[in-house]
């Protein structure tokens, strides 16, 4: 199977996804130690979408995250740039609208979304500035973005023990369910070198979204960013 580099070329990218796809939430599930579902309740809550609203749900792989959205009544699109994906999207809930697109070129007009949510997808994207830029294109003036992502532990001792199940257990574990090691190596080494809270806000900053805040989850592990289009 395809192993994408940290140059994150887009077709070796959505490959090596296409690869996993079958697995990847079940993989989830296991190298998280469960932890991913609650990850994923906060981004819900963060988000905050009420009935009617609509959301752009980016990096939604098999639409996982995008179901509690539909579920709350909000409109949601999941969108990711992985065909096999999105195969295994629609096979699972077929009345969610599947729409193929990569992040740093949205196929989606001007001000469509009341907000924009991505999960463990960002330090994916070839062009982190660009995918940002885009997402605030997309979203109405005082809507809201919300992302999930990797990030780096606060304490320093549980810090290094982090890193060495990221770089040696993950893989390994992974590729136990997938067959796919190399491609959890890839995904191990995108999270290390991934910027940490402070960084990634200023991407945003840089990006011109406004109110730009995080909070940690398990201990930082993960942090939720939130930030707000400036209205205009």
């Amino acid at each position: 199977m395809s192993r994408a580099s940290l140059e994150k070329k887009p077709v070796e990218v959505a490959s090596m996804f296409d690869g996993i796809a079958e697995r990847y939430d079940l993989t989830n599930d296991i190298v998280s130690l469960g932890q991913d579902r609650s990850w994923r309740r906060a981004t819900v809550a963060a988000v905050g979408a009420g009935p009617g609203e609509r959301v752009l749900d980016l990096a939604a792989g098999t639409g996982t995250s995008s179901e509690p959205f539909a579920d709350a009544g909000a409109v949601v699109v999941p969108s990711d740039f992985s065909m096999g994906m999105l195969q295994v999207g629609k096979q699972r809930r077929a009345d969610l609208p599947f729409v193929a697109g990569d992040a740093t070129r949205l196929p989606f007009a001007d001000a469509t979304f009341d907000a924009v949510t991505i999960s463990f997808g960002l330090r994916n994207v070839v062009d982190t500035s660009a995918a940002l830029r885009e997402m605030l294109r997309v979203t109405r003036p005082g809507g809201r973005v919300v992302i999930c992502e990797f990030s780096h532990p606060v304490w320093a001792p549980f810090r290094q023990v982090y890193l060495e199940y990221l770089m040696r257990a993950l893989p390994a574990v992974a590729g136990a369910v997938t067959r796919d090691k190399g491609s959890y190596e890839y995904l191990a080494e995108s999270i290390r070198a991934w910027p940490d809270q402070d960084g990634l806000g200023r991407l945003m900053l840089g990006a011109r979204w406004s109110r730009v805040a995080y909070r940690n989850l398990t201990g930082g592990i993960v942090a939720l960013h939130r930030a707000t289009r400036p209205a205009d």
